[in-house]
């Protein structure tokens, strides 16, 4: 018995309702329009392409050159569809070779990739000798050099080597320490701080600011010490820096001075360098190594700022407080997990629970786990995506979302160049700002900040002129440590 035949359903509408869907469109379409002529924009119309007229001379040269266009447009999509394919069957082919180990690569696929690998290695070199170059240039061309150093862990981001070339080399240049973003810890820590570092150098309490405006336009004066600074707009300490080298020049009787500014990655450098000219001179960002060259900035008759590029980390430092410090960046740091363990390790874990809104942990494996799931960074299946959660926790502390701060170690600073440091400057002047620029600054309180135990200070790299120099001072002063040796300067 045959099967009857379905009729399908008929498309067909009633006048009114075809009526009522076309009046429709028709008003959506105008409240579109009307809606964009208020915004500012207004709705270009596609006109179809009318094609070649009838009467127009060479009208089939025209279209056969517009079949050979389109010909040509075919053959290169083909082509990189083509290409397309070959790369994905490569990564196929790559990751069936992981999966069986047997299985072994030929020794001409393998040379390419050695190539590459050896050219990034010289490029990084050849990168590194011309930063390392030009942060050499500054230290020679300045009379004084800030070292500009993080306020949360002021101990770590110095670099002894960059001091001991600058305190070596000719001419007796002056070193001032200037401790930047001081708004991020509490102003008992900040003050203890600068009396730890003002034993050896010259210490200025810092903040910059980050809203300046163009070269074009002019600063108008608004400061009142009175008042109390937000986090985001306003600087202080920009006066008593000021202050600190206008009296440098009084002292030793000088028409004009190149003041250096050098520091590790994201320290603050060209920020100090706007908020002293008042309008933005330098590019200031996030990401690393902005600054690639020296740059010259005139503050005023006597005052010229040398802007440098950062200090370049030696390999000897570990991986995970170079991390912390946002020398490297978070994505391309391995293993973020270990750094989130270093982390547990030096902080107190009541502030981590309260400042995370956690429950009680006992590893740092299960602290990522509640955090995943607190924050909802799973993988597929629900299963926590720990390095995700992890990479989390190091944006956060290397941004400003967490207020942590280090304290200084209990023995004093004893140098034998403590003298001749403060040589030139008026230190009474230099504490007196520096409690004034405390008052204005609105700091974290100690109770919502972490406390953390800092690894040390941050060896450098420096260019190769100054390593035979550099190579005495560390054998004078480190005569029994063996791996002190590893640490002088390429």
């Amino acid at each position: 018995m045959k099967r009857p035949k379905l009729k399908k359903a008929s498309k067909r509408l009633s006048c009114r309702k075809k009526y009522k869907i076309q009046r429709k469109v028709r008003e959506h379409k105008r409240k579109v329009r009307k809606e964009a002529k208020k915004k500012g924009n207004k709705t270009k119309k596609f006109r179809k392409d009318p094609g070649v007229p009838n009467d127009a001379p060479f009208k089939e040269d025209i279209l056969h050159e517009a079949e050979q266009r389109k010909q040509k447009l075919e053959e290169l999509k083909q082509k990189q569809k083509l290409a397309r394919q070959k790369e994905v069957a490569k990564k196929r082919k790559l990751e069936s070779k992981k999966g069986n180990p047997d299985i072994i690569e030929k020794p001409l696929k393998c040379a390419p990739i050695k190539e590459q690998k050896a050219l990034v290695k010289f490029e990084e070199k050849n990168s590194r000798e011309s930063l390392g170059g030009e942060l050499n240039k500054v230290i020679d061309a300045s009379d004084v050099v800030l070292e500009v150093v993080d306020a949360r862990d002021p101990l770590g981001y110095r670099c002894p080597q960059v001091e001991q070339a600058i305190l070596r080399s000719e001419g007796k240049k002056q070193l001032v320490l200037v401790i930047n973003k001081i708004d991020l810890v509490p102003k008992e820590n900040a003050e203890r701080w600068l009396k730890y570092l003002g034993n050896e150098f010259p210490t200025v309490a810092f903040k910059s600011s980050t809203h300046l405006q163009d070269r074009t336009m002019v600063k108008k004066k608004n400061f009142n010490i009175g008042m109390e600074i937000s986090h985001s707009t306003r600087c202080a300490g920009d006066e008593n820096l000021l202050n600190l080298l206008g009296s440098y020049c009084r002292i030793q009787k000088l028409k004009s001075i190149k003041v250096g500014v050098v520091g590790f990655p994201n320290v603050g450098k060209s920020s100090i360098i706007n908020t002293l000219k008042k309008m933005r001179a330098c590019n200031v960002g996030q990401m690393k190594g902005l600054t690639k060259s020296m740059q010259e900035i005139h503050i005023d008759k006597r005052i010229k700022l040398l802007d440098s590029p950062s200090i370049i980390a030696s390999p000897s430092n570990s991986a995970i407080a170079l991390a912390l410090r946002n020398i490297v960046s978070v994505d391309a740091f391995e293993n973020p997990t270990a750094a989130v363990e270093h982390i547990l390790k030096n902080c107190n874990k009541q502030q981590v629970i309260l400042q995370y809104n956690v429950p009680d942990f006992r590893t740092p494996l299960e602290f990522l786990i509640l955090l995943a799931q607190k924050r909802s960074i799973l993988k597929k299946g629900g299963m926590p995506d720990l390095e995700k959660a992890a990479k989390l926790i190091l944006s956060d502390w290397t941004g400003t979302k967490i207020s942590y701060y280090t304290r200084p170690p209990a023995t004093e600073i004893t140098t034998k160049h403590v003298d001749e440091a403060k040589s030139g400057f008026n230190i009474g002047e230099i504490t007196k700002g520096n409690m004034n620029t405390l008052k204005v600054v609105r700091c974290p309180n100690a109770a919502s900040s972490i406390i953390f135990h800092s690894t040390g200070p941050t060896n450098g790299i420096l260019a190769k002129r100054n390593s035979k120099e550099l190579q005495n001072v560390g054998e004078e002063e480190d005569d029994d440590d063996e791996e002190g040796s590893e640490r002088k300067l390429i």
